[in-house]
């Protein structure tokens, strides 16, 4: 079984395809490797392909210290699958949980990113939303403990900006839900607490993204409402940055649109692979409406 063992000894379980320019996929909370599918299947035709388990998903190991939980150890442990398999500058591409990653990973370890995309990502970022996204996290904490994960995932998989998807492609929604519910119990109560509910808020790292240069592709679904917001702060932020909203999709639209999904990402590196992807133009964002800037 390959396996990539961190810093901290934890052995992170990884599948790979393809070959050529490596991209690295960081899964959310309510999946694992296995969601990437429809993106392997893809871009393994012309890419070398790396889809992990993070720490807390078995196959990869579920330390039982809480403190084996962090929004840095999660970005760490990017970091270490691409050193662990001697990567040069990778495509990142996270979703949810994992998009938080993949930006603390442009933050803290650019060097190690040739770009990244940020799908799915700002739930409970909102100033006004910190104090109700820990709440609701400290309920699925103790629902997790309480009911095991092939009860709760159940529930979870129907959460709000879920919804859609289980209309949009039944079929899928099912094999989604399954494959939650096969989760480990622990790892994933664990998970919660230590990298979904202490994670800082986006809104906290202006100053960071404001300086951040990797070329980065922040995608949201237009059924995905804790998102929208945070979607376009990170776009006015993040001066090297796109905003990519998708019509009717909910959060996980890797897997309701994956030909969507995969044409806006391959546009994506492709034109971060040519030298085509600039920075934002400053004057593009001097506050006025119509008038041109004084040259």
């Amino acid at each position: 079984m390959p396996v990539i063992r961190t810093d901290d000894g934890v052995e992170l379980y990884y599948e790979e395809a393809g070959s050529g320019t490596p991209l690295v996929f960081v899964h959310e909370f309510a999946g694992d490797c296995r969601s990437w599918e429809p993106q392997l299947r893809f871009f393994a035709r012309r890419y070398r392909c790396i889809a992990f388990n993070a720490r807390g998903y078995p196959p990869s190991q579920v330390p039982s210290d809480p403190e084996a939980y962090s929004q840095d150890r999660a970005t760490d442990d990017i970091a270490a699958v691409i050193r662990g398999l001697d990567l040069p500058p990778a495509h990142v591409v996270g979703l949810s949980m994992g998009a938080f990653a993949t930006l603390h990973l442009g933050l803290r370890h650019p060097e190690l990113a040739r770009s990244l995309t940020a799908a799915g990502v700002g739930y409970g970022a909102e100033p006004g939303k910190r104090a109700q996204f820990q709440a609701e996290s400290d309920a699925a904490i103790a629902r997790i403990r309480a009911e095991g994960m092939a009860t709760f995932g159940l529930s979870y998989s129907r959460g709000p900006t879920r919804l859609v998807f289980a209309e949009t492609d039944p079929r899928g929604f099912a094999e989604f839900q399954a494959q939650l519910r096969e989760h480990s119990t622990e790892g994933s109560a664990l998970t919660q607490q230590g990298v979904q509910r202490r994670r800082p808020s986006l809104y906290d790292l202006k100053d960071g993204f404001a300086a951040l240069t990797v070329p980065t592709l922040v995608i949201a679904g237009d059924e995905d409402d804790p998102t929208l917001e945070p979607a376009l702060y990170l776009k006015r932020t993040i001066r090297s940055s796109a905003l990519l909203v998708m019509p009717k999709a909910g959060h996980t639209m890797n897997l309701e649109y994956p030909d969507a999904f995969n044409r806006a990402v391959l546009d994506f590196v492709t034109q971060v692979d040519a030298g085509a992807w600039r920075l934002r133009i400053p004057e593009s964002q001097s506050g006025s409406i119509i008038a041109a800037t004084e040259k």
